[in-house]
């Protein structure tokens, strides 16, 4: 059974990416110290929080548990691992009414 991921996961997983996208772009251009003091607590604390909230998850599967330990992406892709088949992961651009047309 999948039940939609928690709000705060949501937010960790992306906060877990953001600070490392932020810390690597800093480290390969201006590499300011006040910027990785800063933002590598916050990746890390990020990244703790995923794994464990994703490891005491009851409905997430072990697949899930398994990439969130994956560093900066693992919380996303654990969020795209138990998310409900039924959840598209893309908005569709076809309507309901009028089927998808095969190349003529």
């Amino acid at each position: 059974m999948h039940i939609r991921s928690p709000r705060h996961l949501h937010i960790a997983a992306h906060a877990e990416l953001i600070s490392l996208t932020v810390l690597l772009a800093n480290v390969f251009t201006i590499h300011l110290k006040a910027i990785s003091s800063l933002m590598g607590p916050t990746h890390g604390c990020a990244y703790l929080f995923v794994v464990i909230a994703t490891w005491r998850l009851k409905q997430a599967p072990v697949a899930a548990k398994v990439l969130a330990i994956v560093p900066g992406v693992g919380g996303l892709l654990a969020l795209r691992r138990s998310a409900p088949p039924w959840m598209p992961s893309e908005p569709s651009t076809h309507s309901a009414a009028s089927p998808p047309r095969s190349p003529a």
